[in-house]
């Protein structure tokens, strides 16, 4: 019996010992709906490999549902924070050299010198997008224009600056002179977010701000769930008030004009929404 006592102290420590070990693997995974975390340790001090994860598991509120497997090779030096539903690194010192130094198969977003880490979007998320890039890019070889649409993941050096970085759903571009082999750097002319559960604070504050700030000259929040897409026409605003003004907000039973094209392109909301009436069922 005592050298029962006795191991069980001995592991009972090292599983104290083992809270401030950051080195390892992040894994992502989903608790009562939102993101959530533990770090898993990529060595284990003592036996029983099972008994430590459920340690883990049980430290951090984790429910076992995983979504991403995230590997850091380095110490870390911070710990996530839960803002609303979105996962972030709060340091706000990292920098574009940071963000490309991160595993090809992490996906954040750098904004401020803060690390947005981004889940995969749903399969509605993506039929909305996907469908829109398809009325701008047929819209453009139809008429031969010189703006150039684009689809998430390609990154978007928003100010030119080394503290921000955006993957916005779906933008265009009109000034190739913008365009990098890597990156667009500086401000698209047309932004187009689909709201997420774990980004809808951001899309809706955050990046509503830094996209007006960058020159944005138009953008639209999706929202999917309501059905809803609210356009803000920085362009306009800045033009003839300089005063922050409301979105115009459509359904999706609505045909919705492209600003930047004086509306001679729309994108037809009921027919998206007839496209992905059987994702909701």
């Amino acid at each position: 019996m005592e050298n029962n006592n006795r191991e069980e102290t001995k592991i009972a420590n090292e599983k104290e010992d083992k809270k401030e070990i950051k080195k390892g693997k992040i894994i992502q995974g989903v608790m009562d709906g939102a993101p959530a975390y533990h770090i898993e340790p990529a060595f284990y001090i003592v036996d029983g490999a099972d008994q430590e994860k459920e340690y883990y598991k049980e430290e951090h509120s984790m429910d076992g549902n995983l979504e991403n497997e995230l590997w850091v090779d380095e110490q870390l030096e911070e710990e996530p924070l839960m803002d609303g539903q979105q996962i972030i690194w709060p340091s706000g010192d990292k920098t574009i050299e940071d963000y490309y130094a991160l595993p090809d198969e992490r996906r954040v977003e750098l904004i401020d010198g803060v690390f947005y880490d981004m889940a995969a979007p749903s399969y509605i998320h993506q039929n909305i997008s996907g469908m829109i890039y398809y009325v701008l890019m047929r819209h453009v070889e139809k008429n031969k224009g010189s703006c150039i649409p684009f689809i998430s993941p390609a990154d978007v050096q928003l100010f030119g600056d080394d503290k921000t970085m955006v993957q916005p759903d779906v933008f265009v571009v009109c000034n190739r002179d913008r365009i990098t082999y890597a990156r667009l750097v500086n401000a698209p002319d047309l932004v187009i977010e689909v709201i997420s559960p774990s980004t809808r604070r951001k899309d809706m504050d955050l990046k509503l701000r830094r996209y007006r700030e960058a020159g944005v000259r138009e953008y639209w929040i999706i929202f999917p769930e309501e059905k809803q897409v609210w356009v803000y026409d920085f362009e306009r605003v800045r033009t003839e008030s300089g005063n922050e003004a409301a979105p115009r907000v459509y359904t999706f039973a609505d045909k919705v004009p492209v600003g930047i094209w004086d509306g001679k392109c729309e994108v037809d909301f009921a027919e998206i929404d007839e496209r992905c009436e059987f994702l909701r069922n």
